[in-house]
């Protein structure tokens, strides 16, 4: 009886999921209408004929901001699918590129994921640069990081 009850108890794992992909859509669907009313205002000051660089470097800073939220929305989806595979369904059809047998394939994917965040963010500052933020000291805390999870798929590759 506490066997069956125990081994129930993994679907409980679902209230993680559903929020886990809730938040991700309303991520998605909130960085989507912030995306669409930066282009209306570009489209609008473009039409004035006030185009600047400085309104282009504002809009390449946009983009890559819109990026970094959809790679973190992105990533939390997969968060949200790889837990459900490991304690609902393990027969949930994943793109081939997506493969989770076990949590350390979920924390893997997890750990690349945000190498990717924090790489877009770096980009986000060094195109946004102005000469007063000290952009090496920031480069160099997100490489020392990088190369520390670097390093921990390194070893959990060896371990495989």
């Amino acid at each position: 009886m506490l066997t069956r009850l125990l081994a129930l108890s993994r679907y409980f794992t679902i209230v993680a999921v559903i929020g886990i992909l809730l938040a991700s859509i309303a991520l998605l669907m909130y960085e989507a209408l912030v995306v669409v009313t930066a282009l209306g205002t570009v489209v609008n000051t473009a039409g004035s004929g006030e185009i600047s660089s400085k309104l282009a470097k504002m809009l390449a800073i946009g983009v890559i901001e819109a990026v970094d939220i959809f790679l973190i929305a992105i990533v939390a989806h997969m968060i949200g699918l790889g837990l459900y595979r490991l304690f609902v369904d393990p027969e949930l059809p994943l793109p081939a590129w997506l493969k989770i047998r076990d949590l350390d394939d979920l924390k893997n994917n997890l750990v690349s994921s945000v190498i990717a965040v924090l790489s877009v963010l770096f980009l986000r500052e060094a195109v946004g640069w102005d000469g007063e933020r000290d952009v090496l000291r920031f480069g160099g805390a997100l490489a020392m990081v990088i190369g520390v999870l670097t390093l921990y798929l390194v070893a959990k590759g060896r371990k495989d």
